[in-house]
C-alpha cells in the first residue's frame, strides 16, 4: 500500500532501494495483522516520511503478480509531523531522504511520463481497478 501526498506541484517521495531500478519511490508499506488500510497506512507515512496524515480517496487497487502482492494506493493530506523524521529501523531498506519533488521532475528520478502525467492531472479514474502496475505507470 502506498499514499500519495501532492502540495504545490510537487509529491512526497522517499529515496530508498526498491526492487527496480530507480531509488525513488512512494511512501507505503504492508499492513500488520489486525491494522486496517487506514491505519496502516498512517502508521507507514508517519515510520516512513515523518508526517502525520489524514487518508483521501481510494485512487488505484494493481497487480504486483511477480511479488504476490496487491498493491493499493491512497491519496492522503499532511496534517502535521516533522517531514524526514524517519524512524530508524522501521523499514528493511534505509531511507536515505524524504522531500516533496516537482512533479515536472518525476522522469528524471525513474518514473514514468505516463505516471507524471496521472498525478498533473489529479489522478483521474481514482477508485478503479487498474490490472498490472503498469498500468499507473509504476
Amino acid at each position: 500500500m502506498t499514499g500519495i501526498v501532492i502540495e504545490d506541484g510537487q509529491i512526497l517521495l522517499l529515496d530508498q532501494d526498491t526492487d527496480g531500478d530507480r531509488s525513488w519511490s512512494l511512501p507505503g508499506g504492508k499492513v500488520e495483522p489486525g491494522e486496517t488500510l487506514e491505519a496502516a497506512l498512517k502508521r507507514e507515512m508517519l515510520e516512513e516520511a515523518g508526517v502525520e496524515v489524514e487518508v483521501g480517496r481510494l485512487l488505484y487497487v494493481c497487480d504486483h503478480t511477480a511479488a504476490h502482492v496487491v498493491h493499493i494506493t491512497f491519496e492522503a493530506r499532511r496534517v502535521g509531523g516533522r517531514l524526514g523524521a524517519v524512524m530508524e529501523g522501521v523499514d528493511t531498506r534505509p531511507i536515505r531522504q524524504v522531500d516533496f519533488v516537482k512533479l515536472a521532475e518525476l522522469p528524471g528520478l525513474g518514473f514514468s511520463e505516463k505516471f507524471m502525467a496521472l498525478c498533473q492531472n489529479g489522478l483521474p479514474g481514482a477508485g478503479m481497478y487498474m490490472g498490472p502496475k503498469a498500468a499507473i505507470g509504476l
